[in-house]
């Protein structure tokens, strides 16, 4: 059977501003809702779209004679798949060369009135997800982003709603305790990237050392399949010294004057991409401190990772 068309990503809130073909039919009413669900589910753009399209094939071939709030039928249905495809996933990226992070993908540029909205898809949150077993990270997406009942959601994952209140609290108090700090505006936020990727760009250690936190982690991505550090790297003075070390020699394959940097939304954050003649061969996100400095770089490589990026698919948020 062919796939079915997804244009766009999601609108977490809003999900019934996509306008589809089929506007009466309400599983494209909802896609952009499932598809939200599930990215932040399963960290990636491609899984999500492939949970979106299996939910479709069963809500096209079951019988819908009984059911009576089809939104919910449908949320239920790709929490569902999204926790069998997670619990799949998770027993693959044991075996992942090097860090795993999410797939980052573009996102609307004003974010002024969605800001929890951002804060739930940005790639510092999807990390932290990561470390929730899976049903955590369900009621978690569930409760604690979208603002479903306990009820609803217990009915959904095949739980009793004492369960769900234990996995929910476990899962908040867990995100509470890592999630990232700094709160101040969308202006301050892209002030502060914008002078950490100025000194990556220009190789500048001594603007690195003034924007770093002095227990930055960085991240990155390469699954194998382009130079990437396998492990995390703690501390300004080596992630300083990997930063400029890397600055203006050539990676996966391309030479330093054929790249291009573009600065983008990625995640709901400021973020960057620098593209080779072919497209994207990395993408940047940072983590902002308390007090401004950058605590946690995410740099995604693996060419399969970016094809959201490369599509220029948007997540509106």
């Amino acid at each position: 059977m062919a796939r079915t068309p997804f244009e766009h990503g999601a609108d977490a809130r809003a999900d019934s501003c996509f306008v589809s073909e089929s506007a009466q039919d309400p599983f494209e009413e909802h896609r952009n809702l499932l598809f939200a669900v599930a990215y932040r589910m399963l960290g990636t753009a491609a899984d999500a779209e492939d949970a979106v399209q299996d939910a479709w094939l069963r809500w096209s071939a079951g019988d819908r004679g009984d059911v009576a709030d089809p939104k919910a039928y449908l949320v239920r249905i790709t929490t569902n798949i999204a926790l069998d495809r997670l619990r799949s996933a998770r027993a693959q990226r044991e075996t992942y060369v090097g860090p795993w992070l999410p797939e980052p993908i573009l996102t609307s540029p004003d974010i002024a009135e969605a800001t929890e909205m951002s804060e739930s898809v940005s790639m510092a949150m999807l990390v932290v997800l990561e470390t929730l077993s899976p049903l955590e990270r369900a009621v978690f997406v569930l409760k604690e982003v979208f603002g479903y009942p306990y009820a609803e959601i217990g009915k959904a994952i095949d739980r009793s709603e004492s369960s769900v209140r234990q996995l929910g609290t476990r899962a908040r108090k867990h995100v509470e305790a890592r999630r990232p700090r700094f709160e101040a505006g969308g202006a301050e936020r892209r002030a502060a990237t914008d002078r950490f990727f100025d000194a990556v760009l220009g190789g500048d250690i001594n603007r690195l050392m003034e924007v770093l936190a002095p227990d930055v982690a960085l991240w990155t991505d390469g699954g194998g399949k382009v130079q990437a550090a396998r492990r995390v790297i703690h501390g300004a003075d080596k992630v300083g010294r990997w930063l400029t070390a890397v600055s203006g020699v050539p990676y996966a394959g391309v030479e330093w004057d054929d790249m291009r940097p573009r600065r983008v939304r990625l995640n709901g954050e400021p973020g960057l991409v620098v593209d080779g003649p072919d497209g994207p061969i990395t993408a940047f996100v940072v983590a902002l401190g308390a007090d401004g400095r950058v605590e946690a770089i995410h740099i995604v490589s693996n060419p399969d990772k970016l094809q959201a990026v490369a599509a220029g698919r948007e997540l509106p948020i």
